[in-house]
Protein backbone atom coordinates (compact mmCIF):
# COMPACT_ATOMS: atom_id res chain seq x y z
CA UNK A 1 0.00 0.00 0.00
CA UNK A 2 1.42 3.73 -0.84
CA UNK A 3 2.08 5.35 2.24
CA UNK A 4 0.11 8.88 1.19
CA UNK A 5 1.75 10.69 4.75
CA UNK A 6 3.23 13.71 4.43
CA UNK A 7 7.31 13.78 4.37
CA UNK A 8 8.62 15.36 7.26
CA UNK A 9 10.18 18.59 6.33
CA UNK A 10 11.90 21.64 7.97
CA UNK A 11 9.37 24.81 6.72
CA UNK A 12 11.30 26.72 4.02
CA UNK A 13 11.91 30.79 4.02
CA UNK A 14 9.02 32.08 2.49
CA UNK A 15 11.07 34.71 1.20
CA UNK A 16 13.65 32.39 -0.64
CA UNK A 17 9.95 30.92 -1.87
CA UNK A 18 9.21 33.89 -3.39
CA UNK A 19 12.17 34.95 -4.87
CA UNK A 20 12.35 31.69 -6.82
CA UNK A 21 8.48 32.66 -7.85
CA UNK A 22 9.63 35.34 -9.26
CA UNK A 23 12.15 34.07 -11.53
CA UNK A 24 9.69 31.29 -12.14
CA UNK A 25 7.35 33.79 -13.55
CA UNK A 26 9.52 34.92 -15.77
CA UNK A 27 10.79 31.85 -17.11
CA UNK A 28 6.93 31.42 -17.99
CA UNK A 29 5.78 34.34 -19.64
CA UNK A 30 9.06 34.71 -21.71
CA UNK A 31 9.37 31.28 -22.77
CA UNK A 32 5.74 30.09 -22.73
CA UNK A 33 6.97 27.13 -20.08
CA UNK A 34 5.25 26.21 -16.33
CA UNK A 35 8.05 27.77 -14.51
CA UNK A 36 8.56 24.53 -12.54
CA UNK A 37 12.04 24.02 -14.33
CA UNK A 38 13.41 26.96 -12.19
CA UNK A 39 10.23 26.18 -9.05
CA UNK A 40 11.84 22.43 -8.88
CA UNK A 41 15.49 22.97 -8.07
CA UNK A 42 14.75 26.10 -6.27
CA UNK A 43 12.58 24.67 -4.15
CA UNK A 44 14.92 21.52 -3.63
CA UNK A 45 18.22 23.18 -3.80
CA UNK A 46 17.56 26.67 -2.00
CA UNK A 47 14.58 26.01 0.26
CA UNK A 48 15.47 22.65 0.87
CA UNK A 49 12.13 21.20 0.39
CA UNK A 50 12.27 17.11 -0.26
CA UNK A 51 12.14 16.14 -3.54
CA UNK A 52 9.28 14.78 -4.37
CA UNK A 53 7.13 16.92 -2.48
CA UNK A 54 8.80 19.86 -4.03
CA UNK A 55 7.75 18.35 -7.74
CA UNK A 56 4.63 18.58 -6.60
CA UNK A 57 3.98 21.62 -5.22
CA UNK A 58 6.31 23.32 -8.30
CA UNK A 59 3.01 21.95 -10.06
CA UNK A 60 0.94 23.89 -8.01
CA UNK A 61 2.73 26.72 -8.39
CA UNK A 62 2.33 26.77 -12.06
CA UNK A 63 -0.85 27.54 -12.20
CA UNK A 64 -1.19 31.04 -11.56
CA UNK A 65 1.91 31.65 -13.12
CA UNK A 66 0.49 30.13 -16.73
CA UNK A 67 -2.72 31.86 -16.07
CA UNK A 68 -0.81 35.13 -15.99
CA UNK A 69 0.86 34.50 -18.76
CA UNK A 70 -2.13 33.35 -20.76
CA UNK A 71 -3.16 36.35 -20.58
CA UNK A 72 -0.59 38.57 -22.23
CA UNK A 73 -0.52 35.64 -25.41
CA UNK A 74 -4.44 35.78 -25.24
CA UNK A 75 -4.48 40.10 -25.72
CA UNK A 76 -1.64 39.54 -28.38
CA UNK A 77 -3.58 36.86 -30.41
CA UNK A 78 -0.49 34.22 -29.58
CA UNK A 79 -3.06 30.80 -28.83
CA UNK A 80 -4.10 28.62 -31.21
CA UNK A 81 -7.78 27.50 -30.06
CA UNK A 82 -8.18 24.35 -31.97
CA UNK A 83 -4.99 22.70 -30.86
CA UNK A 84 -4.96 23.59 -27.22
CA UNK A 85 -8.08 21.16 -26.60
CA UNK A 86 -6.84 18.58 -28.45
CA UNK A 87 -3.36 18.63 -26.65
CA UNK A 88 -5.38 19.28 -23.45
CA UNK A 89 -7.24 16.37 -23.73
CA UNK A 90 -3.49 14.23 -23.43
CA UNK A 91 -2.00 16.07 -20.74
CA UNK A 92 -4.89 16.01 -18.19
CA UNK A 93 -5.00 11.88 -18.79
CA UNK A 94 -1.15 12.09 -18.84
CA UNK A 95 -1.08 14.06 -15.17
CA UNK A 96 -3.06 11.69 -13.48
CA UNK A 97 -0.74 8.65 -14.60
CA UNK A 98 2.58 10.82 -14.08
CA UNK A 99 1.56 11.69 -10.65
CA UNK A 100 0.70 7.99 -9.45
CA UNK A 101 4.54 7.64 -11.03
CA UNK A 102 5.56 10.31 -8.47
CA UNK A 103 4.61 8.63 -5.62
CA UNK A 104 6.05 5.12 -6.86
CA UNK A 105 9.57 6.00 -8.24
CA UNK A 106 13.01 6.57 -6.90
CA UNK A 107 14.29 9.80 -6.28
CA UNK A 108 17.33 9.39 -7.92
CA UNK A 109 15.00 7.94 -11.40
CA UNK A 110 13.13 11.03 -10.71
CA UNK A 111 15.91 13.33 -10.90
CA UNK A 112 17.40 11.48 -14.05
CA UNK A 113 14.49 11.78 -16.31
CA UNK A 114 14.63 15.51 -15.09
CA UNK A 115 17.95 16.00 -16.15
CA UNK A 116 17.38 14.04 -19.27
CA UNK A 117 13.91 16.11 -20.25
CA UNK A 118 15.72 19.24 -19.97
CA UNK A 119 18.97 18.43 -21.94
CA UNK A 120 16.93 17.09 -24.52
CA UNK A 121 14.90 20.12 -24.66
CA UNK A 122 18.41 22.55 -24.53
CA UNK A 123 19.77 20.38 -27.27
CA UNK A 124 16.64 20.85 -29.56
CA UNK A 125 16.72 24.69 -28.82
CA UNK A 126 20.25 25.27 -30.62
CA UNK A 127 18.86 23.39 -33.76
CA UNK A 128 16.94 25.45 -36.21
CA UNK A 129 14.07 24.88 -37.80
CA UNK A 130 11.65 26.77 -40.51
CA UNK A 131 8.37 27.96 -39.66
CA UNK A 132 6.07 29.06 -42.00
CA UNK A 133 2.28 28.41 -39.82
CA UNK A 134 0.49 24.85 -39.25
CA UNK A 135 -1.02 23.17 -41.88
CA UNK A 136 -5.21 22.40 -41.63
CA UNK A 137 -5.84 20.40 -38.59
CA UNK A 138 -6.98 16.70 -40.01
CA UNK A 139 -8.18 13.13 -38.15
CA UNK A 140 -3.81 12.08 -37.43
CA UNK A 141 -2.78 15.14 -36.68
CA UNK A 142 -5.57 15.81 -33.91
CA UNK A 143 -4.59 11.87 -32.92
CA UNK A 144 -0.85 12.76 -32.83
CA UNK A 145 -1.24 16.32 -30.78
CA UNK A 146 -3.93 14.34 -27.64
CA UNK A 147 -0.66 11.29 -27.82
CA UNK A 148 2.20 14.34 -27.60
CA UNK A 149 -0.51 15.44 -24.87
CA UNK A 150 -0.32 12.07 -23.14
CA UNK A 151 3.45 12.25 -22.64
CA UNK A 152 3.48 16.10 -21.80
CA UNK A 153 1.15 15.85 -19.27
CA UNK A 154 2.59 12.33 -17.73
CA UNK A 155 6.04 14.14 -17.17
CA UNK A 156 4.04 17.20 -15.95
CA UNK A 157 2.69 15.31 -13.16
CA UNK A 158 5.93 13.40 -12.24
CA UNK A 159 8.27 16.17 -12.41
CA UNK A 160 6.56 18.88 -11.50
CA UNK A 161 7.53 20.62 -14.83
CA UNK A 162 4.37 22.60 -16.81
CA UNK A 163 5.27 20.91 -19.48
CA UNK A 164 6.17 23.57 -22.35
CA UNK A 165 9.69 22.59 -22.49
CA UNK A 166 7.99 19.46 -24.73
CA UNK A 167 5.02 20.86 -26.19
CA UNK A 168 6.73 24.25 -27.16
CA UNK A 169 9.40 21.97 -29.60
CA UNK A 170 6.83 19.27 -30.70
CA UNK A 171 4.50 22.24 -31.72
CA UNK A 172 7.24 24.02 -34.20
CA UNK A 173 8.61 21.00 -35.15
CA UNK A 174 6.23 18.74 -36.28
CA UNK A 175 3.07 21.29 -37.34
CA UNK A 176 5.31 24.18 -38.31
CA UNK A 177 4.07 26.28 -35.75
CA UNK A 178 5.65 29.84 -35.46
CA UNK A 179 7.24 29.60 -32.07
CA UNK A 180 5.59 32.46 -30.06
CA UNK A 181 2.21 30.81 -31.09
CA UNK A 182 3.30 27.20 -29.70
CA UNK A 183 4.54 29.30 -26.63
CA UNK A 184 0.96 30.60 -26.21
CA UNK A 185 -0.64 27.56 -27.04
CA UNK A 186 1.46 25.81 -24.50
CA UNK A 187 0.88 28.20 -22.00
CA UNK A 188 -3.04 28.00 -22.53
CA UNK A 189 -2.58 23.93 -22.13
CA UNK A 190 -0.92 24.27 -18.70
CA UNK A 191 -3.75 25.44 -16.66
CA UNK A 192 -5.63 22.36 -16.98
CA UNK A 193 -2.59 20.48 -16.62
CA UNK A 194 -1.58 21.77 -13.26
CA UNK A 195 -4.88 22.06 -12.10
CA UNK A 196 -5.23 17.98 -12.67
CA UNK A 197 -2.06 17.07 -11.32
CA UNK A 198 -2.49 19.37 -8.00
CA UNK A 199 -5.62 17.48 -7.47
CA UNK A 200 -3.70 14.03 -7.58
CA UNK A 201 -0.64 15.05 -6.01
CA UNK A 202 -3.01 16.68 -2.74
CA UNK A 203 -4.52 13.68 -2.71
CA UNK A 204 -1.24 11.65 -2.40
CA UNK A 205 0.18 14.44 0.16
CA UNK A 206 2.83 15.43 -2.17
CA UNK A 207 2.52 19.06 -2.37
CA UNK A 208 2.62 22.00 0.17
CA UNK A 209 -0.05 24.59 -0.80
CA UNK A 210 1.69 27.42 1.51
CA UNK A 211 4.51 26.97 -0.62
CA UNK A 212 3.16 26.70 -3.75
CA UNK A 213 0.89 30.04 -3.26
CA UNK A 214 3.94 31.98 -2.56
CA UNK A 215 6.17 30.93 -4.86
CA UNK A 216 2.74 31.11 -7.24
CA UNK A 217 1.61 34.02 -6.59
CA UNK A 218 4.97 36.00 -6.97
CA UNK A 219 5.55 34.26 -10.28
CA UNK A 220 2.26 36.07 -11.70
CA UNK A 221 4.22 39.51 -10.75
CA UNK A 222 6.91 38.88 -13.19
CA UNK A 223 5.39 36.48 -15.70
CA UNK A 224 3.05 39.16 -17.74
CA UNK A 225 6.30 41.17 -18.12
CA UNK A 226 7.76 38.23 -19.18
CA UNK A 227 4.86 37.78 -21.50
CA UNK A 228 5.37 41.02 -23.14
CA UNK A 229 9.27 40.73 -23.39
CA UNK A 230 8.48 37.57 -25.52
CA UNK A 231 5.97 39.42 -28.28
CA UNK A 232 8.94 41.74 -28.96
CA UNK A 233 12.03 39.14 -29.06
CA UNK A 234 13.56 37.47 -31.81
CA UNK A 235 13.65 33.35 -32.04
CA UNK A 236 17.20 33.48 -32.24
CA UNK A 237 17.96 35.04 -29.04
CA UNK A 238 14.59 33.35 -27.16
CA UNK A 239 15.96 30.12 -28.31
CA UNK A 240 19.87 30.73 -27.01
CA UNK A 241 18.57 32.46 -23.76
CA UNK A 242 16.49 29.41 -23.01
CA UNK A 243 18.76 26.86 -24.09
CA UNK A 244 21.53 28.40 -21.96
CA UNK A 245 19.37 28.57 -18.86
CA UNK A 246 18.37 24.39 -19.78
CA UNK A 247 22.25 23.69 -19.20
CA UNK A 248 22.12 25.45 -15.93
CA UNK A 249 19.51 23.83 -14.64
CA UNK A 250 20.85 20.32 -15.87
CA UNK A 251 23.85 20.89 -14.03
CA UNK A 252 22.58 21.79 -10.98
CA UNK A 253 20.54 19.22 -10.79
CA UNK A 254 22.88 16.86 -11.74
CA UNK A 255 25.11 17.62 -8.75
CA UNK A 256 21.52 16.22 -6.59
CA UNK A 257 22.41 13.05 -8.02
CA UNK A 258 24.77 11.68 -5.05
CA UNK A 259 22.54 13.35 -2.08
CA UNK A 260 19.73 11.40 -3.54
CA UNK A 261 21.81 8.13 -4.24
CA UNK A 262 22.63 8.49 -0.56
CA UNK A 263 18.59 8.43 0.57
CA UNK A 264 18.54 5.34 -1.29
CA UNK A 265 20.98 3.52 0.80
CA UNK A 266 19.41 4.91 4.26
CA UNK A 267 16.21 3.73 3.19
Amino acid sequence: MTNVAAPTTTRPDMRIVALVGLAAGALGGLFGVGGGLIIVPGLVLVAKLERRLAHGTSLAATLPIALASLSTYVVNGNVDWAVAPLMAIGTVTGAIIGTKLLTILPKRTITIVFIVTVLATAVRLFLATETTGRDNLTTWSGVLLVIIGLATGTLSGLLGIGGGVVMVPAMVVLFGMVPLIAKGTSVAVIVPTSIMGTIRNRANANVDLKVAAVAGGCGVLSAITGGIIADGISTGVSNVMFGILLLFVAGTQFLTLKSDRDEVAVD
